[in-house]
């Protein structure tokens, strides 16, 4: 077996340099099926003794995590409350309601139109929308962080060009440790017959740098505002459990 890529593949080329640099050649035989092995495996790191929780307990400390670096939290007890959360919040913020949403059917699971003063569209974002809702893949307990996938119906820029975004997570997406929430997406994606998202977006907080004097400034590179709406169960509205495996 020989570990070699096409001569007009980046990484190939990338990977040829650095095999150069180290003067050897590509991997063969006996040397090549333990990496082989490893990428087809994903054996687990090290796992943080607070990722390693009962359930409820675990969604508790996603909480805690994701206040800690400025993410504000909603929890709701069923998918219909859903529409309310997200217009008393842009409300309780003297927010406009204009809102541009992810494609993805899994939102059609909420009833939008109880709650007609929100002005919304469907699509990616242009640049210029003040907020933006989308579904989340998986969120993570261990650092309070969201993990989002992208595909035809949840365009990537919903995640980074609004002032504000708004997240939708169920709370059976919560998982402990990062690797427990690629072993979801890779079974997803195996079972659609397909290879992984083009792009996984790991969100810890809102945007923010620290380069300009040394001060913390929110929404630098991003949206400066990230609101998760938590849905305790995901209840008997049809298309409902669309969005994400559960546990």
């Amino acid at each position: 077996m020989t570990i070699r890529k096409p001569a007009g593949d980046g990484r190939g080329q990338m990977l040829g340099a650095i095999r150069r640099a180290l003067g050897r050649g590509a991997l063969e035989g006996a040397a090549a099926e333990p990496l082989q092995r490893r990428i087809a495996e994903h054996p687990r790191n090290l796992i943080p003794t607070r990722a390693a929780l009962p359930p409820a307990e675990m969604l508790d400390l996603f909480v805690r995590m994701a206040e800690a670096v400025s993410t504000t939290i909603d929890r709701v007890p069923d998918p219909a409350a859903v529409p309310g959360a997200v217009a008393e919040y842009l409300a309780g913020l003297n927010l406009p309601g204009e809102i541009v949403m992810s494609p993805d059917p899994a939102l059609d699971a909420f009833p939008w139109s109880e709650r007609p003063l929100l002005a919304i569209h469907r699509g990616r974002s242009q640049g210029d929308d003040p907020v933006s809702v989308t579904p989340a893949f998986a969120g993570i307990a261990e650092t309070g962080t969201l993990m989002l996938a992208s595909d035809a119906h949840r365009p990537t820029t919903l995640n980074f060009l609004p002032d504000t975004h708004i997240v939708v997570l169920y709370a059976d997406q919560v998982v402990g440790p990062y690797e427990e929430a690629w072993l979801r997406l890779r079974a997803e994606q195996a079972g659609r017959g397909g290879g992984m998202p083009r792009t996984v977006n790991f969100i810890t907080g809102p945007s923010r740098t620290g380069d300009i004097e040394q001060k913390i400034q929110l929404g630098a590179h991003g949206p400066r505002r990230l609101h998760i709406v938590l849905v305790e169960r995901r209840g008997d509205t049809p298309g409902a459990a669309a969005d994400g495996p559960r546990p």
